[in-house]
């Protein structure tokens, strides 16, 4: 009499208990960036020296104009924001700016448990249309009242607003920093 053979089923290794800001915080992957959605580790090389070029014109811009005016702070790439938790998101745009109103105290450590009031994402090479995306609307969803995501290769940038709106703006036209700044307006070509 043959012996029988039982199917044992194979279990699926259990999924990994999502990260928490606190663990991104401590986290150390040298020369990455690294940011946190949903309870998953996202981590992506460097960026290249164009985008590095890029992010640095625009926030100094706008760091000229919020001194000038005293309308609040700018952030400098990678400062990482808490805009959810349980399962934590903490995005990390390459720049940012918080209106003197919602600050949070100098003091603070770790992340701030706020979406910045401008978010600017600047493209690379390899960013997916998706993903970008599904960044614009992650910071919109927590509460950021202007996006922009400025793609250097095409040079143009897309303005997305809390409201829905969206506007595209050439490189013969300039940025404007609407309700969220008011007065600035920086001609996108000095940008690239």
């Amino acid at each position: 009499m043959p012996a029988e053979r039982f199917y044992v089923p194979r279990m699926a290794p259990a999924a990994a208990a999502p990260m928490t800001a606190g663990e991104l915080l401590h986290l150390r992957l040298a020369d990455k960036r690294t940011e946190l959605v949903r309870g998953v580790l996202i981590v992506r090389e460097p960026a290249g020296s164009r985008h590095g070029f890029v992010a640095m014109n625009i926030g100094a811009e706008l760091s000229v104009h919020a001194k000038r005016t005293g309308a609040g702070r700018v952030f400098a790439a990678e400062t990482g924001f808490q805009i959810a938790a349980g399962p934590d998101t903490v995005r990390a745009p390459d720049v940012a700016f918080i209106t003197r109103e919602r600050l949070p105290a100098a003091e603070t450590t770790g992340y701030a448990a706020l979406a910045p009031d401008l978010v600017v994402e600047v493209l690379s090479p390899g960013d997916r249309p998706g993903e970008t995306l599904a960044k614009v609307g992650d910071w919109l969803d927590a509460g950021a009242r202007l996006v922009w995501v400025i793609d250097p290769e095409r040079r143009l940038a897309r303005v997305y607003r809390h409201d829905g709106s969206e506007t595209i703006v050439g490189a013969a036209e300039s940025l404007a920093g609407d309700d969220v700044l008011p007065g600035f307006s920086c001609p996108l070509t000095t940008l690239l």
